[in-house]
């Protein structure tokens, strides 16, 4: 689901826009690109989602405008921006919609001073002339102004407003095309406004000819080299990666004693006190109170004195971005995770990477995501248009080396029962959102090991309204409009819950991901952000305040949030009929402590909290063997936190030391490898 994605990558590559405090624009009434405009096509490895243009307007004003349909969520948008004496914006209107409704943003200079105004700030500050207002949100075409104009910037590099800046380096040439359409492109990498490097690809003359990421702006003549395109950029971007593995990703060659620590038993979901665990090479070779074991003369000692230790942290969902995500990943104690629904090109790639021991990243266990096709197919997966291209993607999926499929809402009931039926037959975890049409029942009995979000699982007691066309914008809606009156000890859910504990059908919530969603008005900070704040890039920390989706006409805020405390009291339900719970954030891996907090406000312990990201993802992958519990032969796969999460969870925010397959990294070397400024608070 993760759509805010989209708009923070506009924003991250410097998305120069900005838009009007005034009354929604309508979409009529939004700009109309002329004939000679210059236009680019929005797709993804699933096919087209929407397309995007730039021109110039008679008065020198450059014009953009972006429409796109993913999944159901509508962004409708465009942009004046008009260049000032000094060479930058000093008139910039954006108008339009997304799924958090209206986007409008404004910035202006007068008499010195720089005001911009958009949904989450109303700022005026002196204007020194020379930086450059980046814009909150708006069309993804808008890439072109600011991407160019960072091109020809001195050094390549620009001041931001509101703050922080952007440089430009150069990545790799890539011949693209054939025929009379050949041509050699260059990617950049614009860095410094986001934990990562975000490349763009320009022409040989400095102007922009694409974004290209999971989702790609480009021209139409050129979309079948998105592939290529990709692979270029992420085997140039892993040039960077030896570095990192010769600094961190080197196995102990010592025994390495964690003494005196407060131990997380992720088998009985508690805490025990005074213990000490050595590790030596990749495994765990003791574990038992301090007094009892005895410590190595040659081992590295780490004295965890008011300390925690625990499994490494699983994100049971989450979405892997670039191979320099696994620092960041790592910095958190996050050594596993899942990526449900991953695009198949740089999954491959990073895992042929990571094999060869070329890459540091958490060992992540991905699924292929398979959907109808359509308008509202789902991004970056393969869409199929019968049973017989159902059953051929689920064996790429195996052939491919992947452990799961993940199905999505596009999917028709005749083309998922064939589906589902070839993946058990080849041994892979089935999961995913459920099909419109479809209730939780329905494919429990044709097949499904797990349900992803907890929103599929309120579905069975919702009507056939929301249910049959929940493939869009009304899988958000109807639950946020009808949950709060759902009984859960009632039928439907009462029999469903029942089921769901005795076939021990695992539940991905993703609370964070609803809270986001259903609880915040624009200006609000995130509370999965808000420990973070200060540590981060000004350009990402702007995101933080992002507001929810706008509810539809007739529901309210409040009967949002009075859905989400109501999904919020379902995941408890299950939880404690039996039926496993993993915990997923469908984010990027900053939010998974926060989904640990919900599950605590929900009523687990913090020992069941922690269970949950650690040895109950790692059994339902099979890896339960092997990691998941601090226990004697497992993997040595740890995190030092200092503080209590027994009393307080957020405290598994306080990363001091994290080994993951038996390699000890410090974690404030991790978060400054990562571009962390410090500790989240």
């Amino acid at each position: 689901m993760a759509v805010r994605r989209i708009s923070l990558v506009v924003a991250a590559a410097l998305a120069g826009v900005s838009s009007a405090a005034v009354a929604q624009t309508p979409t009529s009434q939004l700009l109309v690109p002329p004939a000679d405009a210059e236009t680019f096509l929005i797709i993804s490895q699933a096919g087209q989602h929407g397309t995007t243009a730039a021109w110039k307007l008679p008065d020198g004003t450059l014009a953009y405008r972006f429409s796109m349909n993913l999944r159901g969520q509508i962004f409708e948008q465009d942009e004046t921006l008009h260049i000032g004496p000094n060479g930058q914006p000093d008139r910039v209107v954006v108008r339009g919609i997304d799924p958090g409704g209206d986007i409008a943003e404004t910035f202006d200079i007068k008499d010195g001073k720089a005001h911009w105004k958009n949904k989450i700030e109303d700022a005026t500050v002196a204007y020194d002339g020379k930086a450059q207002y980046s814009t909150y949100g708006g069309p993804f075409s808008a890439l072109k102004y600011s991407a160019e104009s960072l091109y020809k910037a001195s050094g390549k590099t620009l001041t931001l407003l509101p703050g922080g800046s952007a440089k430009m380096v150069k990545l790799v040439d890539i011949p693209i095309g054939s025929g009379p359409t050949a041509k050699t492109v260059t990617s950049w990498t614009i860095e410094g406004v986001g934990l990562e490097p975000q490349p763009i690809v320009l022409n040989q003359d400095g102007t922009l000819f694409a974004y290209v990421g999971g989702i790609a702006m480009i021209p139409e003549a050129y979309k079948d080299d998105f592939l290529k395109i990709q692979k270029a950029q992420i085997d140039a971007l892993a040039a960077r990666n030896p570095a990192y593995m010769a600094k961190f990703g080197k196995v102990s060659p010592v025994p390495v004693a964690f003494t005196h620590v407060k131990l997380f038993d992720s088998v009985n979901a508690k805490f025990l006190p005074d213990q000490t665990v050595v590790t030596n090479g990749k495994t765990i070779a003791a574990v038992g109170p301090a007094g009892s074991i005895k410590v190595p003369a040659n081992a590295k000692v780490i004295d965890g004195t008011g300390k925690t230790l625990s499994p490494g942290i699983w994100d049971a969902h989450m979405h892997t971005g670039s191979d320099l995500q696994g620092l960041m990943l790592l910095s958190m104690g996050e050594t596993s995770a899942r990526n449900p629904g991953a695009d198949i090109q740089p999954t491959l790639l990073r895992n042929a990477r990571i094999a060869k021991g070329e890459l540091l990243y958490p060992t992540v266990y991905s699924s292929v995501l398979i959907d109808g096709k359509g308008p509202l197919a789902a991004q970056g997966g393969i869409t199929v248009s019968s049973a017989e291209e159902a059953v051929a993607a689920v064996d790429k999926a195996k052939a491919d080396g992947f452990p799961g499929v993940k199905f999505y809402t596009s999917m028709k009931p005749e083309w998922l029962w064939p589906a589902i039926k070839e993946a058990h037959k080849l041994g892979l975890h089935v999961h995913g959102h459920i099909p419109a049409t479809l209730r939780p029942k329905d494919v429990i009995a044709g097949g499904y090991d797990e349900i992803t979000h907890i929103n599929f699982v309120i579905m069975q007691a919702l009507p056939d309204s929301v249910v049959n066309i929940d493939n869009g914008i009304e899988r958000f809606n109807g639950p946020g409009k009808y949950a709060k009156d759902v009984d859960l000890g009632a039928e439907p859910m009462k029999s469903l819950i029942a089921e769901m504990a005795a076939k021990k059908i695992t539940v991905d919530p993703t609370l964070s991901t609803f809270e986001s969603l259903y609880v915040p008005e624009n200006g609000d900070l995130s509370p999965s952000y808000a420990p973070f704040v200060g540590t981060m890039p000004p350009q990402v920390e702007r995101g933080f305040r992002e507001g929810g989706f706008k509810p539809p006409a007739g529901v309210t805020r409040a009967d949002w949030r009075a859905s989400y405390a109501k999904l919020v009291a379902l995941t408890k339900a299950l939880h404690d009929a039996g039926v496993p719970i993993v915990a997923g954030t469908d984010g990027g891996g900053l939010e998974i402590i926060r989904e640990l907090e919900l599950y605590v406000q929900a009523g687990f312990t913090t020992g069941e909290a922690l269970q949950s990201a650690t040895l109950t993802p790692a059994t339902l992958v099979g890896a339960g063997k092997d990691t998941g519990s601090i226990t004697v032969g497992k993997q040595a796969d740890l995190v030092l936190v200092s503080g209590d999460p027994e009393a307080k969870i957020g405290d598994m925010r306080h990363t001091d030391w994290v080994m993951s397959d038996g390699a000890l990294m410090n974690a404030d070397e991790l978060r400054a490898a990562a571009g962390f400024s410090g500790r989240p608070k």
